[in-house]
């Protein structure tokens, strides 16, 4: 492969920049300064005393260090625009920006505010019966909204195509298991996966929102992508079709979400069977498509459609379930994305030859 003498402000890196870290220390200072306040007056009222259950110091101290991580990644996110070898976000109409940070912020939110309950269920357990006064609930709070606050910053402030895919697949898996654990129907997986989303309960809530989430997080991934394929040299009608391909990807993964198969289970399969289709064009057709990809990556390609192909054998068979050939799916679709990006950001770099491939 050769290279397409683009520059290094081109392709920022992961490094984290003086400016993001000074902004995202006193994003976590005034977060922490505010979850202080809310930690006093909580203490000070008598509320959130126990560190679970109910109103509980757990729930409170969620809510504050989500608010805390949407405010923060907004920013950060909104601000990268201004930053040195982002020039290519400002050609971004204005519109599709701020869906993307809404997507960006959903997925800091959700992660937030799941990994706070988490925290809490543990410390829960590890001190039982345990009762905050006002100083701890004003020193946890304020610890808790802070890191919220700097974590997120850091987070959205740097973000890149391998960074997005990251978040994308750590918002769908935790959310995704959030979701099975607060259903209300133990025996939700003798069905199919998308039963979770009907129960009309937190559960429910949680895998529609979750999808439809992962769907608008999709379409900020496309920006990216053909961010980087035209950096790569990808002609024009490879980046057309890859990000059109994504991006009905994100749309039909929301619109599964949007419609519940006891909501209208047309429109929930068309979409399931849309992204799938969308999967298979990109697996099948990328070695036409992506001509400036590696070799490796299309091996890897060709794996992950075998895989595919052995999965729908396996479930017409009946060796195992619905819910399973789902699952399964899913997985591939999404550990594809991580491999791809992985390949597309090293794309430029000298090939080696493969073993008994030849030089």
């Amino acid at each position: 492969m050769t290279t397409t003498g683009t520059s290094t402000a081109d392709h920022p890196t992961d490094e984290p920049s003086l400016r993001a870290e000074a902004e995202a220390l006193l994003a976590s200072t005034i977060a922490g300064v505010g979850g202080a306040g809310v930690g006093l007056i909580l203490g000070l009222g008598g509320e959130g005393a126990a560190l679970w259950g109910g109103w509980s110091f757990a729930v409170w101290a969620a809510l504050a260090a989500s608010v805390a991580a949407a405010i923060s990644s907004a920013l950060a996110f909104w601000r990268a625009r201004t930053t040195d070898g982002e020039a290519w976000r400002r050609e971004i109409a204005s519109w599709r920006y701020i869906v993307s940070t809404v997507s960006v912020v959903i997925a800091h939110v959700a992660l937030t505010a799941i990994g706070t309950l988490a925290l809490f269920a543990v410390l829960a357990r590890a001190f039982i019966g345990a009762e905050l006064n006002a100083f701890w609930t004003t020193v946890l709070m304020a610890v808790v909204v802070g890191l919220a606050g700097w974590l997120s910053y850091l987070s959205a402030s740097r973000m890149t195509t391998q960074r997005v895919t990251s978040l994308l697949v750590t918002f769908i898996a935790i959310g995704s298991l959030a979701a099975m654990l607060t259903t209300s129907d133990p025996q939700w997986w003798q069905l199919h996966f998308s039963q979770l989303g009907t129960f009309g309960d937190l559960s429910s809530f949680l895998f529609n929102g979750t999808l439809i989430a992962g769907g608008l997080l999709v379409t900020t991934f496309t920006l990216f992508v053909r961010h980087d394929l035209r950096a790569l040299g990808e002609s024009e009608r490879g980046v057309a079709i890859v990000t059109t391909a994504l991006a009905v990807m994100g749309v039909m993964l929301a619109c599964v979400g949007i419609f519940p198969v006891d909501v209208n289970l047309w429109l929930h399969n068309l979409s399931a069977s849309g992204m799938a289709l969308m999967f298979l064009v990109l697996l099948i057709g990328g070695r036409w498509i992506m001509r400036r990809m590696p070799r490796a990556y299309f091996l890897a390609a060709w794996a992950f459609l075998g895989a595919l192909v052995a999965s729908i054998v396996l479930f017409a068979v009946g060796y195992f379930g619905l819910t399973a050939f789902e699952i399964i799916v899913f997985a591939l679709i999404f550990g594809w994305l991580s491999v791809f990006i992985r390949f597309l950001r090293v794309a430029d770099d000298p090939e080696p030859p493969l073993p008994g491939l030849g030089g």
